[in-house]
């Protein structure tokens, strides 16, 4: 498997693209099943999961053509089968967002429960009672869900849906669902995040009508058809963050291009607290850091609020920064994996359940560290970089899920990173 090896102590200049959003692509390429029409999508990632989602409706005998650019071209006329199988989903959750357009435009679908989840532990449940509501016959067999219309409807019908929690994909799933059902639809304690409100635009593009994304009440009106569209997807608020974080640790000057300042707010005021100079410019964001910064406590909670997918990343600039700080993690169970993985690096952090104390250190040393999740494998990158000698971030197939070319990204800022290969797992 590949590693990275990071040499630290180098500061950053220059300037940073920042990819579209995996989180908007993916439900994006989904919403391309809701049309007999071709539907053109710029600014793709070039991810892993974006490549899998591509083979799970070509599968279903979606044409999808993609370009270099990051330009793809799906066209779902022929669509003859409405299943997303386990062996093509199991490494993606986001494949649960397959089962909203397929029964809201063919009326049936089978979807493989993402990643072998059991129900109840990620909020898959919410997404089977909020598409019952619309008259779908939904049976959880074999791990699959079975999808169908219940009462011989030809229809989803519109429904007032209020979810136990905040979900980002029941939100999109229920969204998409509704744009093709009969009649009115209100989601109630809908998802908030810019990727939600992006989705609801390629809708309206598509002939969608939507009102109040972006807020917790979405009204849809459902249509009988949804034509093609060319839409661009916004630039990737997380790998934004991301970065922003890595230039406060390390120091230097850096521009975002495309990336989004009012995406970033609860990031962007930390940041500005610790001792950054974060300002929006024209076509992106520009931060300004010298000397070791602050630390700051803070909670993870829904968007617009501090967001879960960013907390280990400033963990790691907590963890280099003066002070002690106290991290509260709200949304996930299990986000602290990357702790064990920063003491390796002489990060100072105790947990207890749901919070992480970090106490600041004057300098990290380098040392050979693993990747569990996408997100910790941000944040190592970044302890990396301000770390002593040489880091070795082991397992990074979890990075290239949600970070387009982060290696080269950060060599062009002037980063001392390569990608190395080594040998598959189980091999030494």
């Amino acid at each position: 498997m590949d590693k990275l090896l990071i040499r630290g102590g180098r500061t950053l200049r220059g300037e940073v693209l920042i990819s579209g959003a995996k989180n908007a692509a993916l439900p994006e390429l989904c919403a391309a099943l809701l049309t007999e029409r071709p539907v053109i999508l710029h600014n793709v990632p070039g991810l892993k999961d974006v490549t899998t989602m591509l083979r799970l409706v070509s599968n279903m005998g979606v044409d999808a053509q993609r370009s270099d650019d990051g330009t793809v071209r799906l066209d779902a006329g022929a669509l003859h089968t409405p299943e997303a199988p386990y062996e093509l989903v199991k490494t993606m959750r986001a494949s649960v967002l397959a089962l909203g357009p397929l029964l809201a435009r063919f009326g049936r679908a089978r979807v493989s429960l993402p990643g072998g989840c059991a129900i109840g532990s990620r909020p898959v449940d919410q997404h089977i009672k909020g598409l019952q509501a619309m008259g779908a016959d939904i049976v959880v067999e074999h791990g699959y869900m079975v999808a169908g219309l219940a009462g011989g409807r030809e229809r989803l019908h519109g429904a007032r849906i209020t979810t136990d929690m905040v979900t980002v994909t029941g939100t999109e799933n229920f969204l998409m669902a509704a744009a093709l059902a009969e009649g009115e639809t209100v989601l109630e304690n809908a998802a908030q995040e810019p990727e939600i409100t992006d989705l609801a635009l390629m809708l309206i593009e598509m002939g969608a009508k939507i009102e109040g994304h972006g807020t917790s009440r979405i009204h849809v009106q459902g249509v009988e058809r949804l034509g093609g569209c060319t839409h661009q997807v916004v630039a990737d608020r997380i790998e934004a963050g991301t970065f922003l974080c890595a230039v406060a640790a390390a120091g230097g000057d850096v521009v975002l291009r495309h990336g989004r300042a009012d995406h970033l707010e609860a990031v962007i005021e930390k940041l500005t607290e610790a001792g950054a100079r974060v300002t929006a410019v024209e076509g992106g964001i520009r931060l300004q850091s010298q000397g070791r910064l602050k630390a700051q406590s803070f909670r993870t909670t829904e968007y617009p609020g501090f967001p879960t997918d960013m907390q280990a990343q400033f963990m790691a600039l907590n963890a280099i920064s003066e002070g002690t700080s106290t991290v509260t993690e709200t949304i996930f169970e299990n986000r602290f994996m990357h702790v064990d993985e920063m003491l390796r690096l002489g990060a100072k952090i105790q947990t207890d359940g749901k919070v992480a104390v970090i106490e600041g250190v004057a300098q990290l040393s380098g040392a050979t560290v693993m990747a569990t999740d996408l997100r910790a494998s941000a944040s190592l990158v970044i302890a990396g970089l301000v770390a002593d000698g040489e880091t070795l971030v082991d397992r990074i197939y979890h990075l290239d899920r949600g970070y387009d070319r982060m290696e080269a990204k950060l060599r062009g800022i002037g980063a001392d990173v390569e990608r190395v290969a080594g040998p598959p797992e189980g091999q030494s």
